[in-house]
């Protein structure tokens, strides 16, 4: 089924009018600027995040340019915290594509993330609404924390499906959560909309981070990562965490704290690998995304009213669900 075009469909009008807006703010007539930022600028993606904002902006309103302004503030913002996070996970891709650290260097990686963020926060400016600047400045300290949090996590011996959801609700669910709450307030929606429409995002952003976290059990160049990669970084993520935990057997648990003291080498990430699939990980963070899941559609039923954006709503959350990149 193609998702994306259900999705698109109820505001097809104000995503040309956001990509335009987004294309001329990631613009600069400077040489080495000018062709970092056109390089980000192709690379595109999907742009699910200023999808959810217009959708949610839509759902209770109509898309205007202070809709326009948050969605390519934030989005500014989420693409700035890639670059720099390349950085510092020393990445030389992203989704299959060199990343611009690895394009440039990382003095101009730092350099060009500095000047996209600020640029991030002009466009906030000019939606001229205390609230929307407000949220989208605690999202660059929650991101920045969430990131921190991280690192921390790694040192942490502690094998724990509770922090590893305190990481993923500060790095990505913070983000999706940002964009319903700008959404909705970008069209002066009830306080109650706004949190309904957050939990929302929230949950959103937990299904994009687990389903994210599976990819990394299963070789895909489309991806840009090889099998095991989190775990090369000191990261466990959910399949391996559930599989530790219900299964602890001593040697794995051993490998395991080997992973979090940057130790590791391919051939024990490709046992520990082995032993999340064969010990139910997959299927439990699959679980894991249905129960949030259901969650969502529970808002979907009961605060989207127009049956078009009702299955774009529906489109979006398959899609986060199901998606293969």
């Amino acid at each position: 089924m193609d998702y994306l075009s259900l999705i698109k469909k109820p505001i097809e009008t104000d995503l040309k009018e956001f990509v335009s807006l987004f294309n001329q703010s990631l613009s600069h007539s400077d040489g080495l600027l000018g062709s970092a930022l056109s390089y980000i600028r192709q690379r595109g993606g999907k742009r699910m995040r200023p999808l959810l904002i217009l959708l949610t902006a839509k759902n209770y309103g109509q898309v205007s340019d202070v809709t326009l302004h948050g969605a390519v503030g934030l989005e500014l913002l989420h693409t700035a915290s890639l670059v720099h996070d390349d950085v510092v996970d020393e990445s030389s891709e992203r989704r299959g594509q060199a990343s611009v650290n690895a394009t440039y260097d990382n003095k101009v990686a730092v350099l060009v993330g500095d000047y996209i963020l600020s640029t991030a926060l002009l466009n906030v400016s000019f939606t001229g609404n205390q609230t929307i600047i407000q949220n989208l400045a605690e999202l660059g300290r929650t991101l920045s924390n969430g990131e921190i949090l991280q690192l921390t996590n790694i040192q942490n011996q502690e094998i724990s499906e509770e922090v590893y959801y305190q990481v993923i609700r500060q790095k990505t669910a913070a983000l999706f959560e940002s964009c319903s709450a700008v959404g909705a307030l970008s069209v002066g929606a009830a306080p109650e909309q706004v949190e309904q429409a957050k939990k929302f995002g929230q949950n959103i952003g937990i299904i994009f981070q687990i389903r994210d976290d599976i990819f990394d059990y299963y070789d895909s160049k489309e991806i840009g990562k090889p099998t095991g990669n989190d775990m090369a970084e000191g990261k466990l993520t959910l399949p391996v965490i559930y599989a530790l935990n219900k299964y602890p057997l001593e040697s794995m648990l051993t490998l395991a704290k080997k992973v979090k003291n940057g130790t590791v080498n391919t051939d024990e990430i490709a046992v520990l690998v082995e032993y999340a699939k064969t010990h139910g990980g997959i299927e439990y963070a699959e679980q894991r995304m249905d129960d949030f899941a259901k969650e969502a559609r529970s808002y979907i039923d009961e605060c989207v009213n127009d049956e078009e954006l009702k299955t774009a709503f529906n489109a979006y959350l398959d899609f986060v669900i199901q998606r293969n990149l």
